[in-house]
């Protein structure tokens, strides 16, 4: 079996979104179908990823809100 290479996730500060860049920053995500962390005080507080990749996970049987 071949394994996958993991990419690391990106990372924004949730003080990114506070200045009002959230709506781009969402956009660029979606647009290059990508998932990333928003960190507090260089913590994990969430992951934000595209609904189309949410949609490829639940074909997969994978539901995120069953974890």
């Amino acid at each position: 079996m071949q394994k996958k290479n993991i990419v690391p996730m990106e990372h924004f500060n949730i003080g990114e979104f506070n200045r009002g860049q959230s709506s781009k920053l969402i956009r660029g995500l979606v647009d290059e179908d990508k998932t990333a962390f928003i960190l507090k005080n260089g913590k994990p507080l969430a992951v934000v990823l595209s609904y189309e990749r949410y949609e490829r996970l639940l074909a997969k049987g994978i539901d995120i809100n069953d974890c």
